[in-house]
Formats: structure tokens, sequence, C-alpha cells
């Protein structure tokens, strides 16, 4: 019983990591910031987390759960930008004089909205594939491999998607060349940093799915 209750828990707090995460990034991939002379957009710097996050889903609660999970997130980061608009679209009170500034920063930009959920939703399907054909046709052993091999493949799958989705035709193509690599980078990097978390919850008993 105490394991069930464990369990849950676990449950509960990885699912909301990862929702947190998502929200996170889809706001700060707004900016496009500049790391040494390479550019990059803010949510990168989080994001990464939900590949791990996505696993350790998957881990405790399966694949159809993990799918379940990406789709909501993906549906959560819409409703989230059509809320920030109609706020941005609320007549100001004459007395607040920072409208201009509210809508600067938070106002959605669509096509980087659709870019990134897009990206988000596909290149985390993917990892969800490739984890579960990790598990049941290589190996259940070595944890850390299999969110290396997911990893490996959706992160680039995401970082292409997003980049030219959001700034292909509006930014030099070096420009968006230096964001996907950049982005990929990074995300390597955060995955090997994030990738002991696959260790800190119990595996799911399998079952057919």
């Amino acid at each position: 019983m105490q394991e069930k209750r464990d369990r849950t828990t676990a449950s509960l707090l990885v699912v909301s990591f990862y929702i947190a995460a998502q929200m996170l990034s889809d706001i700060s991939s707004l900016k496009i910031a500049s790391v040494g002379s390479l550019p990059i957009d803010g949510g990168t710097f989080i994001y990464p987390f939900t590949f791990t996050l996505r696993d350790l889903v998957h881990k405790l609660l399966g694949k159809r759960a993990a799918r379940a999970l990406i789709v909501t997130a993906g549906a959560i980061n819409v409703l989230m930008a059509l809320f920030l608009a109609f706020v941005v679209w609320l007549p100001p009170d004459p007395t607040w004089p920072l409208q201009e500034a509210f809508a600067a920063v938070l106002g959605p930009v669509w096509r980087i909205v659709v870019a990134s959920i897009a990206a988000e939703v596909i290149s985390e399907l993917l990892d969800t594939e490739i984890y579960s054909l990790w598990v049941t046709r290589v190996t259940e052993r070595y944890q850390w491999a299999r969110v290396l091999a997911s990893n490996a493949i959706s992160v680039p799958v995401d970082s292409l998607i997003f980049g030219w989705g959001a700034f292909g035709g509006t930014m030099p193509a070096a420009t968006v060349w230096g964001i996907f690599w950049t982005n990929v980078l990074v995300k390597g990097i955060v995955t090997l940093v994030s990738l002991p978390g696959i260790y800190l919850v119990p595996e799911r008993e399998q079952r057919a799915e």
C-alpha cells in the first residue's frame, strides 16, 4: 500500500513538473538570446528537461499515459496562448501604463507558438516510440542508454521543426541554422545533466499496451 502511494505521489510530481516546464519553455521561447556569438531561444534552457520527465512518466505509468500527457500538454499550451492573447486584447485601465510592454512581452507570436507546440508534440511522441522500442526490443537494462537513444533522435527533430517553423524565411538561413545547432548542443548537454534522473523512480511492471 505504501509503495502504491509513493508511486502515485511520484507520478503526480513528474506530470506537474512536465507541464510546468512545457509552459515555461513556450513563454521563454519568445526571446532570442545570444550565448557568445550563437543565437538561442530562451526556452532551450528548460525545455530539454521535458524529455527526461517524459521518460519518467513512461517508466512510471506506461506508454499510453506518456502519449496522453504529450497531447494534453500541447492542448494546455494552445489554451495558454489563447488566454494571453485575450488578456492582451482587453482594454487597459487608463491609469495602468504597461499595456504596450505587456503586449510586447506576453502577446503570443502565433508562428512561434504553432512551431513550438508542433515541435514539442511530434518530437516527444517520437521519443516515446523510440524509448518503448528500446525497452521492448533491445534491453530493459542500462536505463541511461534508453534515454540517450530516444533523445539522440527526438532532440534534433524538435530543434529542426522549431527553428525552421518559427524563423525560416524571417531570418537569414545562417541564423536559423545557428539556432538549430545551438539548440541541439544545449539540449544535448541538458540531457547528460538530467540523465541520472531516470533512476529516481521505480520501473513500472510491464504490461501489453
